[in-house]
């Protein structure tokens, strides 16, 4: 249970009680990316499923039991995290490679990127019936699908890609695969919200903190802003509250995937940045921030530590994290180390009372 209690100043001061966190939508990125931005993650969160679009993608048993081994090697001694692998779906996936990646313990989910929808998804599907075999095969062993939900045909605006993705592909594949178990990472609408509402129980919606804090507006106005550049890209301030809304609710079909996505300011501030915000370091600030503004610092549990793992059918974790109200904002770190490069914290553009204790 969550418990809010208040300091003796209560009016500046207070403490939020939290089982561990997990992340159901992480980038961990490879090489010394992975070894800088993993214990920014690893300090707060239990758990994270770990996105498989590295170069080369993780797209077999193999491939991820190779990759986890590689995140546990660069975890900071003292610190305790479990990656949780998928699987990068191909349409050469072998269904049997599937099947025993997951009967293993290995593999939580098999993620569907789009061709071309977002960054190192050039290998993903164009034809959905080539990999009908392997959703099957997913339906029969409740292996969670992950889905970047957007289209990618060029004659389709960005701003309604996710709208376009539900009614033309995410459905029909929902049809044609009964008992499917679906994620529908990182919903930026408020028809990706009402989709998942009506779903059932074996779909359910990530939402990220910068989505929950971001609208088209923070990104263009006054300037281009590459460190807000994302994709899905943030949209209208209709569909941030309804993101709102639906983090808060309490309601078990959504939860926390950060989609914390670091890329070396290089590539960022660039003639053709990449997208991806970098939220690992002070999510939970954040989180706590926009639960207070909504006036459900209650819920903030279920969104972050109970939800997700009730959806993947794993326990939630017993280890407790507090928050605190501070007095005075809270500094975070500008950017962070990468070898020789740089990556930018996300600045969420307003003060921050809220710290992870410790």
């Amino acid at each position: 249970m969550t418990s809010l209690a208040p300091s003796p100043a209560a009016n500046l001061t207070a403490s939020l009680t939290l089982r561990r966190p997990d992340d159901w939508h992480l980038h961990l990125r490879d090489g010394a990316m992975l070894a800088a931005v993993l214990p920014e993650t690893a300090r707060h969160f239990a758990r994270a499923i770990i996105m498989p679009n590295l170069v080369p993608p993780v797209a077999t048993g193999a491939e991820a039991a190779a990759y986890r081994d590689r995140i546990l090697a660069a975890l900071p001694e003292g610190m305790a995290f479990e990656p949780l692998m998928t699987l990068y779906l191909t349409e050469t996936t072998d269904p049997a490679d599937v099947r025993a990646a997951a009967a293993s313990g290995l593999v939580k989910a098999v993620k569907l990127y789009p061709a071309g929808a977002t960054t190192n998804s050039h290998g993903g599907v164009r034809d959905l019936d080539k990999v009908r075999a392997v959703l099957e095969t997913m339906a029969e062993i409740a292996l969670p699908l992950c889905v970047h939900g957007e289209v990618t045909t060029p004659e389709v605006d960005i701003f309604d890609r996710e709208a376009v993705f539900i009614d033309t592909v995410l459905d029909p594949l929902r049809r044609a695969t009964p008992g499917l178990r679906v994620v529908m990472e990182h919903v930026t609408t408020t028809q990706g919200v009402a989709y998942a509402r009506a779903g059932g129980p074996d779909l359910a919606a990530t939402i990220t903190t910068h989505h929950l804090i971001l609208n088209r507006n923070h990104l263009l106005v006054g300037g281009i802003r590459p460190h807000y550049y994302c994709l899905p890209v943030a949209k209208r301030e209709e569909h941030r509250l309804a993101l709102r809304a639906a983090a808060t609710s309490g309601e078990g079909r959504f939860f926390l995937g950060t989609d914390s996505a670091p890329h070396p300011d290089r590539l960022k501030e660039h003639p053709c940045g990449c997208a991806g915000c970098f939220t690992a370091t002070n999510t939970l600030s954040l989180l706590a921030h926009v639960f207070e503004e909504e006036g459900a610092l209650d819920r903030l549990e279920a969104f972050a530590s109970l939800n997700g793992p009730a959806f993947y059918r794993l326990p939630a974790n017993e280890d407790r994290i507090v928050l605190e109200r501070r007095a005075a904002p809270v500094t975070f770190p500008a950017k962070i180390a990468a070898g020789d490069e740089w990556v930018t914290v996300f600045d969420p553009g307003f003060p921050v009372h809220w710290a992870v204790a410790g």
